[in-house]
Parts: structure tokens; sequence; C-alpha cells
């Protein structure tokens, strides 16, 4: 017994495909234990590892199957969750959706992700077909939902207010607190802003926070320092973009607090394609901290959204609508703290504005 469980040996293969049992029957271990291994069941984690590794190897050297239309029909479940995303793209949704995706796998269900880049027949037709095909439950990030679905969802930053969802959502305040006051306190007045596009469903609240700092530290908003992101492309051309109409029509200012870190990485651009040195002439904060945000060349300063964690927060809450071990009455909303990166994209204001 002790050689079957050091090694898979050829005359133990199968011809074809095996299931949960042989697998078991040629280590010697039971069934149950086997399964827990193999569908990383949330109680594995009290196997030994050697056991696991054991498990994974012959599972793979005699090529087992698992059989999940069987585990399905007895079970009346299907396993499976939906997502909705503006885009896959690095960035935001990426980063969200990696945390979706380990804990969804953790709990063995498979997920179909779908990216609507904000066209409104998609955002209606999307619901309906992974409906369609079985879903238990839907997460919707950055996305608006205009349907009443009959299965779990949760939002992330979706800021929706309908029966059977949950939102996740960032602390706007704190967030905005963190940036701005971070500015003001290197002597920052004139701060011009890039507000996120129309559509976006962050846009309002992260405003009406910047709105409600600004008052509070006593910082006047020019609305000729104001402009927004146009646009559905993901990318940092759209920051670029409006940096540029800040350039064009409107007075000095000595920092620019970003809608998010690709338009703060494409204001950079801007500025630098222009003659200004980073932080040096202006400064500039952005927001989420995706992994470029670290890489950009000045690294940027930027309000950190745990991004992989808020996807596992999400999918652990929509599995605590479906899983009868795990089901519980769920808040309608879930409030994630920010943290605050300073690197090297702002600095103390200059004692002069050089404009080009």
């Amino acid at each position: 017994m002790a050689e079957r469980r050091d090694r898979v040996r050829s005359s133990d293969l199968a011809a074809g495909p095996v299931g949960l049992k042989e697998v078991a029957d040629h280590l010697g271990l039971s069934v149950a234990t086997v399964s827990r291994v193999l569908s990383r069941s949330a109680t594995a984690n009290r196997i030994s590892t050697r056991t696991q590794d054991l498990v994974w190897a012959a599972a793979e050297a005699m090529r087992y199957e698992p059989n999940h239309l069987a585990r399905a029909l007895r079970r009346k479940k299907t396993y499976t969750m939906g997502v909705m995303v503006p885009e896959i793209s690095e960035g935001y949704s990426a980063s969200v959706l990696s945390g979706i995706e380990s804990a969804l796998l953790q709990s063995g269900y498979f997920y179909f992700v779908v990216s609507h880049h904000h066209r409104e027949d998609l955002l209606r037709e999307y619901p309906r077909l992974l409906l369609s095909r079985g879903i238990e439950g839907l997460i919707a990030i950055d996305t608006p939902l205009e349907m009443h679905l009959s299965i779990p969802v949760v939002a992330v930053s979706g800021h929706q207010r309908m029966e059977n969802v949950t939102n996740l959502e960032l602390d706007h305040t704190t967030a905005v607190r963190m940036a701005l006051s971070h500015l003001f306190d290197l002597g920052h007045r004139k701060i011009a802003f890039i507000k996120g596009q129309e559509f976006s469903s962050d846009t309002h609240y992260r405003w009406s926070a910047i709105e409600q700092i600004s008052q509070e530290l006593g910082l006047s908003i020019d609305p000729r320092l104001c402009v927004q992101l146009e646009g559905t492309e993901a990318g940092s051309d759209s920051g670029y973009q409006a940096t540029g109409r800040l350039l064009e029509q409107c007075p000095p200012f000595t920092a620019i607090f970003a809608f998010n870190d690709h338009s703060a990485i494409g204001a950079v651009a801007r500025l630098k394609e222009q003659g200004f040195q980073i932080p040096t002439d202006i400064s500039v904060v952005g927001f989420d901290d995706i992994p470029s945000a670290r890489t950009n060349n000045p690294s940027l300063t930027t309000v950190r959204q745990p991004l992989r964690s808020m996807g596992e927060t999400a999918a652990n809450a929509l599995l605590t609508y479906i899983e009868p071990q795990m089901r519980k009455e769920m808040p309608t909303t879930l409030i994630v703290k920010p943290d605050f990166v300073v690197r090297n994209s702002t600095a103390t204001v200059s004692l002069v504005c050089r404009r080009t």
C-alpha cells in the first residue's frame, strides 16, 4: 500500500478517464477524502498537504474526469455564477475579477464572464442570457442593472437599490479625504479635477465626496478646472485628452486629482509632453492602485482600493445566499475601506506655477 501511495505505476493506469472511486481505491483512501481534495472543498485544508499532493498526482496520471452533470443533478445545482464587467483589461475590472475567480474556484464553482462595453443592448440582454445558462447568482462590476432578477446579485461599485442585491461600495468620503488632505498639506490650493464618465457608477458618489471634503478643507472648486472623461474605452487615452482640455482652457493649477489611475497616467503623459516636470511643476493623484501605478514614471500617488479582496468578498457574499451551510441574511450594503499610497507623483507646491 505504501508503494501505491508514493507513485502511480503504469500498470495502474486506466484505459480511459476514471471517476472518484477508482482514484480512491488506487490510493487506499475514502471517496469522501478524495472528493474533498478534488472539489477544493473548504474542509480540504484539514487533509495533510502530502495526501492532497498524492490525490492530485493520481488524478492527473489516471485521467480523472469530474462528473459535473451528475453532481449538479444530484444536488439540483449548476455550480455556475455569472459575472458582468464593462471590459476585461488591465486595471480595475481585471483585478476584481481575479479575486472573484479565486473565491469561486475554491468553492468548486464555475463562472461565465461577459463584457458589455456600456452598450445598452448588451446591458439588457446579458442578464437574460446568463440566466438561460443556469447561473445561480450574478456579480455585476461597475455595471448598472435595470431589471429585477430572480437570483441573488452582488453589485461591486454598482450602487443598486433593488431587492436581492447586495452592494459592495467603497467609502468614497474617506478616500477623497485622504487624497485632498494630502494635496492640501503639500500646499496645493489650485487643484484640477478629472471626473469619471457619466455611465460610471462611482462618478456621482465620488464627485459628491469631492464637493463635501473641499468645503471642509476650505478649498474652492473652480469649474474651469473640472473636466470629464469621454468615451467608453479603457486605458489612459481619455485622461490624456482630458488633460489637454485643461491645459487649453483653464487657469494655472498645481495639482490634478484624477478619477482613476488610467486617467492619471494619461494626465502625466500629456503634462510631460507639454514640458512639465512631475511632480516639480504639477502633482498628480490617481485612484484604484492598479499594478501599473507602481511602475509608471513617476510612480503614482493614489487611493488604493483593495480590488482583489473586493472580488473575493463579492464572491463569498454571493455564496452566503446560495450555499445551504453558509446561507444567512445579507445586508444591502457592504462598505470597503480605502488606503492611500504616497509615491513620486506628488510634492510640495512650487512657488511658481509654470505654464507653456
